[in-house]
């Protein structure tokens, strides 16, 4: 997370273009949205006011044509609030000084001019991306910008993922959570975003060598109840699907 949140807060937003590529790694770690998704939204689909985005998949290039609402996730620690101003303002920008209406992009391509006799960036056109490609551009420059390994978009995925493991405290909470995601089966979330981070695993395993527990609530993870209760669910979610 606080990767994330070094990326977008390196990154420029003096021209058009930075400020939509700024908002775009901002609006992907608010809702976890898929890539190719995010290409094909139009500004009808983000509500701001609400914290909503609409995935119509009747506009929306969702995974296997699924249409879901996601909320924003509860980024905590103050990073939230940083994070929805900048969607919000890009928002603003594009309907009132870029005069764009609700069918047009969220986020537009760019547009493509002449300048010294060589094709280069003129600003923003009014159509949406074809597939995903400039955006893990977009994501790749950022990170190589802020002094850091690229990650693909679909790894905040696995970050939003990791942070509810911490912040959701009864399997209801986790099932939204999941369900925010677009997934239907909240085993689907658990088990392919949830692994534990190489350096996690080998402080809980030394901890159990010399018979030490690893104190969760000092790390906002619930009671062992909670999770009993969370592992029950998940099995009996199993068993249904």
């Amino acid at each position: 997370m606080d990767q994330v949140r070094h990326v977008i807060t390196m990154m420029p937003a003096g021209t058009d273009i930075e400020k939509r590529d700024r908002a775009l790694i901002a609006l992907i770690l608010l809702t976890g949205a898929r890539d190719d998704a995010v290409a094909s939204l139009s500004l009808k689909h983000l509500d701001v006011e609400r914290r909503l985005l609409d995935q119509d998949a009747r506009d929306v290039r969702t995974k296997n044509r699924k249409t879901f609402s996601t909320w924003f996730f509860p980024l905590g620690n103050g990073i939230g609030d940083d994070i929805e101003a900048i969607v919000a303002d890009w928002k603003a920008h594009l309907e009132g000084v870029l005069l764009f209406g609700p069918d047009d992009p969220l986020f537009p391509a760019t547009k493509i001019g002449l300048k010294d006799g060589l094709f280069a960036p003129a600003g923003l056109d009014r159509t949406h991306w074809k597939n995903a490609d400039s955006i893990r551009r977009i994501f790749r420059d950022g990170f190589m910008k802020a002094g850091l390994p690229y990650f693909h978009p679909h790894s905040v995925r696995r970050t939003l993922v990791q942070l509810g493991e911490q912040v959701c405290r009864t399997p209801e909470d986790f099932k939204a959570w999941s369900q925010n995601l677009g997934h239907e089966q909240v085993l689907t979330t658990f088990t392919s975003y949830g692994t534990v981070a190489s350096d996690r695993q080998a402080a809980i395993m030394a901890g159990l060598r010399d018979g030490k527990s690893s104190k969760p609530e000092s790390r906002g993870i619930p009671d062992p109840e909670t999770i009993r209760r969370v592992v029950q669910h998940l099995i009996e979610t199993g068993a249904r699907s």
